[in-house]
């Protein structure tokens, strides 16, 4: 499978993209003072864009992908690991998605 150019300078573009978005949010905050307020704010910042992703997928979802979040759901309560509960969501949704076809 060969790559096309035009897909290279995107993924490029997108790389620069993201790196300067982070560099420049890390560059900005030493300019700020951090206050119990503002660190309790960037604390709940990812479960925010968690619940933003999920929150589509949990309404309109169907059944796989309802599986998913209640596999996902269940691990964190049984074991707090974010990365294996989600990889496992991850199986669960594709399994079902899979097998309900």
């Amino acid at each position: 499978m060969s790559e096309r150019p035009d897909y290279l300078f995107l993924l490029c573009a997108l790389a620069a993209t993201s790196y300067a978005c982070r560099a420049g949010g890390f560059w900005l905050m030493r300019f700020v003072t951090v206050t119990p307020r503002l660190e309790a704010a960037l604390r709940a910042a990812p479960l925010s864009v968690m619940i933003g992703v999920v929150a589509p997928a949990a309404v309109r979802g169907s059944i796989p992908e309802l599986a998913g979040l209640a596999t996902i759901v269940a691990l964190m309560r049984w074991r707090p690991n974010d990365l294996v509960a989600t990889m496992a969501g991850v199986a669960v949704v594709a399994g079902l998605r899979a097998f309900l076809r």
